[in-house]
């Protein structure tokens, strides 16, 4: 009986087997024609189509090669217009994304994409209407922290690039020291400096740099440290270690990594004249056509051409601070006298017109009617805060730097945003 007994469970274990690997079969089976179908390397095949749109390319010469109509292109390009606020696709930047259920079938859906944080997701009903929807990617932010120091011989940007600073953001900091510092005369070997700045990634992958958080330079005149932060208001800007403005009214260095090869000076022998005279500015050498920036926002005062100074415009940039920018090859296309400036704008090219030995750009700052010395005259703040947002960006302050300490101790590390 218990022989029986046994050779019974045996059959039921076997049966149950049995039917559990015809039912494993079936799944698989049932997997394979109704999932992805593979080709004969065993690859999936992914229905899915990617253009990158490029020069010369329109909406219906790449709609058309898809399989759709011209009555589709109009409606998505009326749609895309209205919904999205797409009107043109830019070479180079822009890729669609068709996506069909198999090989064969028509189009179902077309993905815009216009950054890798957004994308346009169009598709189609049954009645033939288009429908858009605006799809934001979500970032993953972290805080990324790089530190280096100025060996002999070495510039910011040389130092900077062998810190692993990507050149985006070392561009970005260059801009951001320009209103503190002297880049041909602060940097000296020895002196450190560090920058803690935001990474995007997406599905673990890269895509580009951020935002600088924080940034700190032992400059000759004392550690320059600066610290983005974001208003009640809703307004952000970069503040120093007491809640100060970090951001002047005018840059020192109009343009970035340019060598000065004239400074300042009450006594100098003028290199055309042959006699001794005062410099009011400060040269800078660069290459003919190199774009010349207003050191700050303001209205354009003159724009004319003299002997001594060539083509040069002069801004005005409130009751006290006039900028001057001399031998310039030609002025920037709109700058005339009365236009209103924005800081970092184009407003001339460097020349070498007028009393001029070669191509650089001559700088004068005139504070009150008077010339001062550009590297070294105090520049105004702007955009200071209120005493309710200092106590929190203080407190920010803090959280920042206990970051960046933990950080500097362990480089490999990030902070999760």
């Amino acid at each position: 009986m218990e022989k029986a007994k046994k050779l019974i469970t045996i059959t039921n274990l076997t049966r149950m087997v049995m039917a559990l690997a015809i039912l494993l079969g079936l799944i698989a089976i049932y997997l394979i024609f109704s999932g992805p179908r593979t080709n004969e390397t065993g690859n999936f095949t992914i229905n899915k189509t990617v253009v990158v749109v490029a020069n010369g390319d329109t909406l219906s010469g790449l709609l058309l090669p898809q399989g759709l109509s011209h009555n589709d292109v109009i409606a998505i390009d009326k749609i895309l217009k209205s919904d999205a606020n797409i009107s043109t696709l830019r070479a180079e930047r822009d890729k669609l994304e068709f996506i069909r259920s198999d090989a064969t079938a028509p189009v179902s859906k077309i993905v815009v994409i216009t950054s890798p944080w957004n994308q346009v997701e169009l598709t189609c009903d049954d009645s033939g209407a288009w429908a858009c929807k605006k799809l934001d990617i979500a970032r993953d932010t972290r805080a990324v922290h790089k530190s280096g120091e100025i060996q002999d011989g070495d510039s910011f940007y040389l130092a900077g690039q062998r810190a692993g600073i990507p050149t985006s953001i070392l561009a970005e900091v260059y801009d951001l020291l320009a209103f503190e510092m002297d880049f041909e005369r602060d940097v000296r070997a020895g002196q450190k400096f560090s920058v803690l700045y935001e990474e995007n990634f997406s599905d673990g992958k890269k895509i580009d740099n951020g935002r600088v958080l924080a940034v700190s330079f032992q400059a000759l005149r004392g550690n320059v440290k600066m610290y983005y932060f974001k208003k009640s208001d809703g307004t952000t800007g970069y503040y120093d270690e007491n809640g100060n403005g970090a951001i002047k009214s005018l840059k020192r260095t109009p343009i970035n990594n340019a060598k000065i090869t004239s400074k300042f000076s009450k006594n100098r022998k003028h290199p055309v004249l042959g006699y001794t005279r005062a410099h009011k500015g400060v040269d800078f050498r660069a290459s003919t056509g190199t774009p010349i920036p207003a050191a700050g926002a303001g209205r354009v005062v003159a724009r004319s051409y003299n002997r001594g100074h060539g083509n040069f415009v002069k801004i005005r940039h409130n009751g006290s601070f006039e900028t001057l920018y001399a031998h310039m090859s030609k002025f920037a296309k709109g700058v005339n006298v009365g236009t209103t400036v924005r800081q970092g704008q184009t407003i001339g090219y460097v020349g070498s017109t007028g009393y001029s030995t070669g191509p650089h750009l001559h700088y004068e700052i005139i504070k009150d009617g008077v010339h001062v010395n550009p590297m070294t005259v105090k520049l105004p703040a702007i955009n200071n805060l209120g005493k309710q947002d200092k106590e929190k960006f203080l407190k920010y302050r803090q959280v920042i730097d206990t970051g960046i300490e933990q950080l500097s101790k362990n480089p490999s590390l990030y902070i999760q945003l």
